[in-house]
């Protein structure tokens, strides 16, 4: 996917809403924070995945052709999660201005299996207006699991993009929002270099207009609800044609729907489940956006090609357990499945399953070691299907301004 990819930190998501929510109040105390964390992770692979991908667990990168990325078994020690971040709020009128700059250091992208800088947040709000890049609406970030593995579930929205928002209500609870964000098509061209290797070559994805997204959240002593929902454009063109033709679009739409009820002062319930048509740019993994299908243009056997925005199906249910003041644990699956077009290739992406257990200790509140057991598998559009198992032992030590106190 060309999109801009993201880590991810469920408590970065609250830091960020209860920093949004001061400003819509209108707190005018000035604040300043710098923070982040060191992280070191040993990951173990007992298959083997696509070398770029060896620090987190990607169903769409495993292999469904044994011995595609070499002999099973593959050891991987990766400082990338560590990150840095500086969050400030100052009085402006009758709003506070908050902002928010934050990287870490997992390539992502063209830097894929990179240890290097990638931008996870650059905003700054002013009462219900907020610019720049962000969680999108159409995500919720409570749905991401207290897991280690840094990409984590697959059948989740996720993705943090360049937006413009407006809030319209934030009081009581409950949150209505909207946004522009940064528009992108995943192109699948199917088969189309098997009978024109030109025109496959040259079929580019184009963005006429920023996708639309909006936000209905509930939040209560219980957990929260969310709806959320996406409006885009999918297109494509042909470079280096008349006109850049043959070129087309389709409307791409989804909904996102997902809770955290807790069931008891110790164990939260995550549970979401996303549909829709083009929406994979936005999901944690796997998919695409707009692929070929042959349809019947004429009497008898004519057949023409037209795009289609691929539907897919996203689901994730964890269960996140306190067993005592420092040892946590979290457990669950997730799934996303697409409906694939009768003229992608047979090594299409179809499904990607993915399911994790862990255990974590916090002796004290900026200290974290823990270990995972995580468990991956992609099937493709032809049934053939590859999957791999690995465990993760990380070690974690916070850092925040905030805790400085003077002598």
């Amino acid at each position: 996917m060309s999109r801009s990819r993201f880590g991810r930190s469920c408590l970065y998501g609250a830091l960020l809403a209860a920093s949004a929510g001061a400003a819509h109040a209108g707190e005018t105390d000035p604040a300043f924070e710098v923070y982040g964390a060191v992280q070191l992770d040993y990951i173990q692979n007992f298959r083997r995945a696509d070398p770029d991908w060896t620090a987190a667990l990607r169903p769409s990168r495993i292999p469904t052709t044994k011995g595609q990325f070499g002999s099973d078994g593959e050891a991987t020690l990766s400082a990338r999660q560590t990150r840095f971040g500086v969050r400030a709020s100052a009085p402006a009128g009758s709003q506070a201005l908050t902002s928010q700059f934050e990287f870490d250091l997992f390539g992502v992208g063209d830097d894929a299996g990179k240890t290097t800088f990638r931008l996870r947040h650059a905003w700054a709000s002013w009462g219900p207006l907020l610019a720049g890049q962000t969680n999108s609406l159409f995500m919720d970030a409570d749905l991401f699991p207290n897991v280690v593995d840094y990409w984590g579930p697959t059948g989740m929205v996720f993705v943090r993009n360049p937006q413009i928002r407006l809030t319209f209500v934030d009081r009581s609870g409950f949150k209505l929002a909207v946004a522009i964000e940064t528009p992108n098509t995943d192109i699948d061209v199917g088969q189309i270099r098997e009978i024109d290797p030109d025109l496959g070559a040259n079929l580019r994805d184009v963005t006429p207009l920023p996708d639309v997204t909006a936000q209905a959240r509930y939040v209560g002593d219980w957990g929260h609800v969310q709806l959320s929902g996406l409006l885009s454009k999918l297109a494509a063109e042909t470079i280096g044609t008349p006109d850049n033709r043959p070129r087309a679009s389709r409307l791409g739409w989804g909904l996102n729907l997902g809770t955290s009820f807790n069931i008891s002062s110790a164990t939260t319930l995550r549970a979401g489940v996303v549909y829709g048509h083009g929406i994979a740019s936005y999901m944690n993994d796997g998919g695409t956006d707009l692929a070929p299908r042959t349809v019947a243009v004429g009497p008898g056997l004519a057949l023409g090609l037209e795009p289609e925005a691929v539907p897919l199906l996203g689901i994730i249910a964890y269960v996140d357990h306190r067993w005592s003041k420092t040892l946590t644990s979290a457990l669950g699956y997730s799934m996303t499945r697409v409906k694939n077009t009768n003229f992608q290739t047979g090594a299409a992406y179809h499904k990607g399953e993915y399911a994790s257990g862990n255990v974590l200790w916090e002796p004290m509140r900026n200290l974290l070691v823990g270990g995972e057991v995580m468990y991956g598998k992609r099937t493709d559009n032809n049934g053939a299907s590859g999957d791999d198992i690995r465990t993760q032992l990380t070690f974690k030590a916070s850092f925040s301004s905030n805790d400085l106190k003077p002598r």
